[in-house]
């Protein structure tokens, strides 16, 4: 048997050590550790148990708490030393895991995964960040410093890459800028998130890679980019038009200078480093051209992977393009004279699928870079003597490579006899080698960088002789152009979305059923559907609530409408109200019930069970005062008192059962407009700025929010209160958010009024003037709190209630009109 234990210090109880207090809450903790709490306010205290907040002697101290005197005899008479030790060992190894296992379900993201956003939260660049002029050319804008990260200057040019392309949704449904990014990459397969985390770690680790600087989207619903640095002195711009290389050809023949020599083994080995960085990374371009290397500030020559990405992405679509085999061809050459790709990569793609291709038995490695490299030094040493696409001169044997690969080798060959001659023999033999169709009698990187360093100097030293063991022990590496980043995909639109459902989405989603809000905040990934548009109210609508089958609706026409959850049509009618129907709550008893109030201070007390009357049960007023504005709010406990929030600024309980007043609650100075019950404590937040909590059991005020905050006191118009977390929406469009009656964090969320707020979770649901509804996740833990925008629905008019409920979002606006909404 386990022996009962304190909350706090998880140790069995005594009559000595460890005396059990009884707090008002009824649970039970330890003397010792109820000094030790925290008292947020003066005489109330947070149960460790059940987070109430209850009433605390803090002048008396615990030793006025009355004692449990059922635990302590309980403890007493099996308290042997041995099943206490065993005991108190086996809890406290099995409840720091119950613990941590109910912050793990706090911390846990409805929208995506934890791990997924604290692995690439720190790549999204701001949206403000990317500025494209008018000619397409893609710059810093005001935002040029992030978190993990710093960009040197500003205004700099840019390379944008796409990684995913979206399609055309037509949901009501808008993302957030972040939501969208971390949507599009989570809709990315796991080895395309992975090749694109290797590109940006290789960026910033080696210096011959020009810096990828992080992932940007134009817009939500837009294609997302790899943003990296652009370096203007790019190598089309120097040699694009170089046609003899730097071998110069004249009446007497070809002539190779110091001049040209010089600089092209400056090139040269400027080429190898930056080939011979990607590789120590562990990637393999698999396609490489003159487009795909520039000149950094410093004239280092860096290799450009948004344009690997980008070129090798040109290839692959010409290759699984719908063309004529005749448009496919000549797409292909076309794309093969800018972008050197090896026999085996190019079989491979040309193959894809195949099981025994060719070339198969050649593996793809860095010996692939290696013939690529190769026809990048050809190119610049000898300029457009050959035709550089082997696909071209293959044409006429319907592209079959091996046909035409030997004679172009030997053209090869027979140009750089002609153009270097004799002096240069070991530069024209490692140029020919690194086209040899084995991947494996190719030299090394390092090999052709040793070869053309040779043309520079005479080394006494070989200070590279172990570092090409280090690097191709393993030859295969992570080839891009084979890789998924280069197999550009695209989000399915919405139609498509549909097409894969089952029978497709139905025009309503059957009410009634056990739908829970988490299914609609999963759903809010796939977008939103508005499932109906409710009309019959002639006036602003001013609450909802759901309760057994039915919606319930109010309006300031002065009526209550009831809905069928099942197909949405409108049931029946409450009328009798007087003045307008300010607010409206429901009561699930055995006798369920629906209670509305108007700005007369009528309380109006409706039975539900059918056939549906049109009398009220029982109907009642509050002292009328001209100098007020009847009633702003309702609330109901679980002891079925109904709360009302008044212009007199009181809060009024009442008896259900009588309508007979229990008692008033006084202290705010405004106002109260909004009321919330969680965990037998009352919040009432008011036009004056505060959010005051009251116990349930005495009507005793407990503490009071808001009231020390700096700058210029608002009007809070809407709370909402999960456990924990509790959240007022105030009328400059800002919430606050307490945990425990700790401050946590404030932000400004709408442009004006937040009238109607609803939270299910960690997810928080807003609304106002701006005529949008906003949902927010709130994550954080004990040191902090943060409020993250997913998304928000655009609307046609304000908001003024918000409900979710059932698996469903309903809005309530300013035009009349309630809308249902339901997660794809």
């Amino acid at each position: 048997m386990e022996l009962p234990e304190c909350p706090v210090c998880l140790q069995s109880y005594d009559d000595r050590d460890a005396i059990p207090r009884v707090l008002s809450c009824g649970h039970s903790v330890c003397e010792a550790c109820l000094v030790e709490l925290p008292q947020r306010h003066p005489n109330t205290i947070r149960c460790p148990a059940c987070t109430q907040l209850v009433k605390y002697p803090s002048q008396q101290g615990p030793s006025s708490l009355p004692k449990n005197i059922d635990l302590i005899r309980l403890c007493l008479q099996h308290s042997s030393s041995s099943s206490s030790s065993s005991s108190s060992s086996s809890n406290q190894s099995q409840k720091p895991n119950q613990r941590s296992t109910i912050n793990a379900d706090y911390n846990r993201s409805p929208f995506w995964s934890n791990d997924l956003y604290s692995t690439w939260k720190h790549w999204i660049l701001p949206h403000d960040a990317v500025l494209i002029n008018d000619h397409g050319v893609a710059r810093f804008g005001s935002s040029c410093s992030f978190k993990g990260r710093a960009c040197f200057g500003f205004n700099n040019g840019l390379s944008l890459a796409p990684i995913l392309r979206a399609g055309n949704s037509t949901s009501k449904f808008k993302f957030s800028y972040v939501a969208w990014v971390m949507k599009c990459l989570e809709g990315m397969e796991e080895v395309a998130r992975e090749e694109l985390a290797l590109v940006l770690e290789a960026s910033m680790r080696q210096g011959r890679v020009c810096r990828a600087y992080g992932l940007w989207s134009e817009g939500v619903d837009g294609t997302l980019y790899l943003v990296s640095e652009r370096h203007y002195g790019g190598f089309l711009d120097k040699f694009g038009e170089l046609g003899n290389g730097f071998v110069r050809v004249n009446v007497d023949g070809a002539e190779f200078d110091k001049g040209g020599a010089f600089s092209f083994g400056m090139i040269g080995k400027g080429l190898c480093e930056s080939v011979l960085a990607l590789h120590l990374e562990g990637l393999v371009a698999g396609c490489l051209g003159l487009s795909c290397f520039s000149f950094d500030e410093l004239g280092g020559i860096c290799v450009d992977l948004n344009e690997v990405l980008v070129m090798g992405r040109k290839f692959a679509d010409a290759v699984s393009g719908g063309m004529g085999d005749e448009e496919k061809e000549e797409a292909l050459c076309k794309v093969g004279n800018e972008l050197f790709i090896s026999p085996e990569v190019l079989c491979k793609l040309l193959h894809k699928g195949a099981s025994d291709s060719e070339h198969s038995r050649y593996p793809i490695g860095y010996g692939s870079d290696v013939w690529s490299l190769g026809c990048v030094l050809l190119r610049l040493l000898i300029g457009n003597a050959l035709p550089w696409s082997i696909l071209e001169m293959s044409k006429e044997n319907g592209l079959d490579i091996s046909a035409s690969y030997v004679c172009w080798v030997e053209k090869v060959s027979s140009v750089l006899e002609d153009r270097l001659g004799s002096e240069y023999l070991l530069l024209r033999h490692t140029l020919c080698k690194c086209l040899d169709i084995n991947p494996g009698s190719r030299p090394g990187v390092v090999d052709v960088r040793k070869c053309i360093q040779d043309m520079l100097v005479n080394p006494q030293f070989d200070f590279v002789g172990d570092l090409e063991v280090t690097i191709y022990k393993n030859n295969t590496g992570r080839c891009l152009i084979l890789g998924k980043l280069c197999q550009l995909s695209k989000e399915p639109s919405e139609h498509e979305l549909q097409e894969k459902e089952d029978g497709g989405q139905p025009d309503f989603v059957q009410g009634g059923k056990d739908e829970s809000d988490e299914d609609f905040v999963t759903g809010l990934s796939k977008g939103i559907t508005e499932l109906k548009d409710l009309r019959g109210h002639l006036d602003c609508i001013s609450g909802l609530a759901v309760g057994g089958a039915y919606l319930f609706s109010s309006s300031f026409d002065k009526t209550v409408h009831v809905w069928s959850l099942q197909d949405f049509s409108c049931l029946h009618t409450f009328r009798g109200h007087e003045h307008k129907v300010t607010a409206l709550v429901y009561v699930d008893q055995e006798e369920p019930l629906c209670i509305s109030s108007d700005s007369g201070g009528g309380i109006f007390v409706w039975g539900i069970a059918a056939p549906l009357r049109q009398d009220p049960l029982r109907k009642w007023y509050e002292k009328k005062d001209w100098r007020f504005s009847g009633i702003h709010s309702l609330t109901v406990s679980r002891s079925l008192c109904l709360y009302t929030g008044s212009g007199d600024r009181t809060i009024k309980a009442w008896s259900i059962q009588d309508g007979n007043l229990i008692c008033s609650m006084t202290g705010h100075r405004s106002v109260v407009s909004t009321l919330a019950v969680c965990d037998e404590v009352l919040y009432s937040g008011s036009w004056d700025g505060t959010v005051r909590l009251w116990s349930l059991n005495d009507h005793s005020p407990l503490a009071v929010l808001g009231e020390d905050m700096p700058g210029e006191m608002k009007s809070i118009l809407a709370i909402t209160v999960d456990r924990h977390l509790l959240v007022a929406a105030y009328e400059n469009g800002c919430i606050k958010v307490w945990r425990d009656d700790v401050f946590m964090n404030s932000k400004t969320l709408h442009n004006g009024a937040i009238f109607a707020m609803s939270m299910q979770g960690k997810t928080l649901y807003t609304g106002g003037w701006d005529k949008n509804v906003n949902i927010q996740e709130l994550s954080g833990d004990e040191l902090g709190l943060d409020v993250k925008a997913f998304g928000s629905i655009p609307c046609s008019s304000v908001v003024t209630v918000i409900l979710c409920s059932q698996g469903k979002l309903f809005v309530g606006y300013a035009d009349k009109s309630i809308k249902v909404y339901h997660g794809k």
